[in-house]
């Protein structure tokens, strides 16, 4: 009897108190999903600005790196001419470059231990892609010497910026990406910003430099946005895939390339006057800041894309032209002004300018 009174109490319930409860009941439920969202929300934002704050140290350290990297090449240079062997530097660079990856592996296998994604094995479909920007880098990186022969500093960082046109270009052809009407614009006035920033208003001419100077400077710039939209594509390809393991390969390959180099070009040198003939403290700092850049610019490919690292290398630019100031008695002109600030405007217009996917 007790049962059916109770019973009978809640089937006289007040409708009214029941759609207050069913309010409440759908209050706490919407409640509930606002702080999953917003803690979905919170952790987005955590990961944005994680991301953010990668891109750009990685990005500043580049940066830094890229402008130091002319005057270490001309400051390693005696009477005007390389006294070690160009070969052996550059093998140099491409085992630091193996060996930084290796130590930053080794910690995150400490870490996390081996998986999938960063183990050293691998198969021959993923490691046979690396040759073809092994080879192109160490045709440029060459270059990158004797390119000095022809031109001057400010010359070759006017030069340099050829391969602003050449990343757009091959940056459309070979990755498919579409780049905006603002940003060919942003090309062009970053490519006329660096050059009126060099320009030199005590001569007539802007470079005085032979053919083969030109020759070279084009196919540096060619190899140069070729090699990076290549390797950009790679790393891309399997984003999971740890950077160090995909950089081990590529120094892996610069070393073979490298070391054949050496043998065809400087095996006598070595092997009369040593590896390490003509090495001074400058040739090392050299040849530590293009480790260090080479390992910069894969982490810009892997986090960010390879015209953040052009637009990285003209910025570079002009700072090794304000550090000149202090160093070298660099006379900052109306022409240094008018392209720093055609560049600032390059740089905000390329990110303006993207086109949202």
């Amino acid at each position: 009897m007790e049962y059916r009174k109770i019973k009978d109490e809640d089937e006289d319930r007040d409708p009214v108190v029941e759609d207050v409860e069913k309010s409440f009941s759908l209050s706490g439920a919407v409640q509930d999903n606002n702080l999953t969202s917003g803690g979905e929300t919170k952790i987005d934002s955590h990961r944005t600005k994680a991301k953010w704050k990668r891109k750009s140290v990685v990005t500043l350290a580049l940066t830094i790196l890229t402008s130091s990297q002319a005057i270490l090449i001309v400051w390693s240079k005696r009477a005007g001419k390389y006294e070690y062997s160009v070969t052996t530097a550059n093998f140099l660079v491409e085992t630091l470059k193996c060996a930084i990856s290796l130590v930053a592996l080794g910690r995150i296998w400490k870490r996390e231990g081996v998986n999938e994604d960063n183990r050293l094995t691998t198969t021959l479909d993923e490691v046979i892609v690396y040759p073809i920007p092994a080879a192109l880098y160490l045709v440029k990186n060459l270059l990158q010497y004797y390119i000095f022969a022809y031109v001057d500093a400010p010359g070759y960082q006017i030069l340099k910026n050829l391969n602003i046109i050449s990343t757009g270009v091959l940056y459309r052809i070979m990755l498919k990406r579409r780049l905006s009407e603002i940003q060919w614009a942003a090309f062009v006035l970053l490519t006329a910003g660096c050059t009126t920033a060099q320009l030199n208003s005590n001569s007539d001419h802007v470079l005085q430099t032979p053919f083969q100077g030109w020759v070279m400077a084009i196919v540096m710039a060619l190899l140069s946005g070729f090699a990076g939209v290549y390797t950009e594509a790679i790393i891309k390809k399997r984003p999971s895939r740890n950077i160090n393991v995909q950089n081990f390969w590529l120094y892996v390959f610069g070393m073979c390339f490298n070391s054949v180099a050496m043998l065809v070009q400087d095996f006598d040198a070595v092997m009369n006057k040593g590896f390490f003939h003509g090495y001074s403290f400058i040739t090392v700092l050299m040849i530590f800041n293009h480790a260090l850049s080479g390992i910069a610019v894969s982490m810009v490919m892997k986090y960010a894309d390879n015209i953040v690292k052009v637009y990285s290398t003209s910025v570079a630019m002009l700072l090794t032209a304000v550090v000149s100031v202090f160093l070298f008695g660099f006379h900052l002109s109306l022409a240094f002004f008018l392209g720093t600030v055609v560049v600032s405007v390059a740089i905000y217009l390329h990110s303006a300018g993207k086109i949202q996917r």
